[in-house]
């Protein structure tokens, strides 16, 4: 888009070379005539702090917020009545400037709840998530309200799972979930839906966590990471016989719900998809 005047928005987090934040923003900005840019701003973890604490200088409008740096974002945002609840959960993917205050949001929930829900109903089924970031409380929070049946967390920091389940008792008391000390421990052969909230699988030499063999058909397993489309969990979970779904959409919609939030717009859901599918099939 160039040098354009107008608003700047952008995306922080630690490293942002996978992202495709930029090309969908940015086009959908242009398909809509809204003079704005969406930038990235890779920040090292010691340059958060002061990057946040002069937002209000920066010229930017609105920031997305990714790994790892969902929780870390919360204490620079007031939270609204309908978002309180933010304070339980603990991270935020979204920051919007209004009435001179910084303002946070998560549309990690809406985003993956409506992609989720396109393939897969949670109520009363069994799901195991690996990783316990900040991701992770958003697809807690969102299958503890959709009633799943139990949710089985593990994270290679124990303090973390053990985290979630604070926060998900605090808001829905009656759930039946666990945090376990292993993969072994989270029963993903018995369970109906895995979730990996890891960020293994980004780099093409990564493992997969999970053994071909714990997979079955009849399951879904959603990956968060959609760069590359296929993780090898994906292509394990392929070979047996489950369905499958990347973080593709995940993405797509929580950017849209941003879009409205900064721009009081519809975004333009068909613009914004081909960005996505052509930054992806250019990476």
């Amino acid at each position: 888009m160039g040098n354009v005047p107008g608003v700047t928005y952008g995306l922080i987090g630690w490293p942002l070379g996978h992202s495709l934040s930029a090309a969908m923003h940015n086009a959908a900005f242009k398909a809509l005539g809204v003079e704005a840019e969406y930038k990235l701003f890779p920040l090292r973890p010691e340059e958060l702090n002061p990057f946040l604490e002069n937002l209000d200088t920066s010229g930017i409008a609105g920031l997305n917020v990714t790994v790892p740096y969902k929780e870390k974002a919360l204490k620079f945002v007031k939270l609204d009545k309908e978002s309180a609840f933010l304070k339980t959960v603990g991270a935020i993917n979204t920051m919007a400037r209004k009435n001179n205050a910084w303002h946070g949001f998560n549309t990690d929930i809406p985003g993956f709840r409506r992609h989720l829900k396109e393939h897969f109903e949670p109520r009363a089924k069994k799901a195991a998530i690996l990783g316990c970031g900040g991701a992770c409380r958003a697809v807690a929070f969102v299958l503890a309200q959709e009633e799943a049946a139990e949710i089985r967390l593990f994270d290679i920091e124990p303090e973390k799972p053990a985290g979630i389940v604070r926060m998900i008792k605090g808001l829905f008391p009656d759930r039946a979930l666990s945090a376990v000390d292993s993969v072994e421990k989270l029963d993903i052969g018995g369970s109906d839906l895995l979730v990996n909230a890891t960020p293994v699988g980004l780099k093409q030499d990564d493992p997969s966590l999970v053994p071909g063999s714990m997979l079955r058909p009849g399951q879904f397993v959603y990956d968060l990471i959609y760069n590359p489309r296929e993780t090898k969990l994906l292509a394990a979970a392929q070979k047996a016989g489950a369905q499958t779904a990347n973080g593709l959409g995940m993405l797509l919609y929580q950017g849209m719900y941003s879009f409205e939030i900064w721009t009081g717009r519809q975004a333009p859901e068909g613009v914004m998809r081909e960005a996505l599918d052509s930054a992806l099939a250019g990476h």
